[in-house]
């Protein structure tokens, strides 16, 4: 499989910020989920995923992968 030029030349900050808004995105999608399922029609569907807990953990790690993403751009 070959990779896009600008992934494989990447630094390793820019690769730390992909992952975090790779988490991020995560975590809007499961906050999308959630929203859905606290608004469902049908109150006994009750479903088996916890996506408060996945977005509040995808939300910190991509939170924190970009801080330390923008703290190695800015160092350079």
């Amino acid at each position: 499989m070959h990779w896009p030029a600008f992934i494989t030349f990447a630094s390793d900050a820019t690769l730390v910020g992909l992952w975090g808004a790779a988490f991020l995105l995560l975590a809007v999608l499961a906050m999308v989920a959630d929203w859905r399922r606290n608004r469902r029609k049908d109150i006994d569907r009750v479903g088996c995923m916890p996506w408060t807990v996945v977005f509040l953990c995808s939300a910190f790690i991509g939170c924190g992968l970009l801080v330390i993403a923008v703290k190695g751009w800015i160092a350079g």
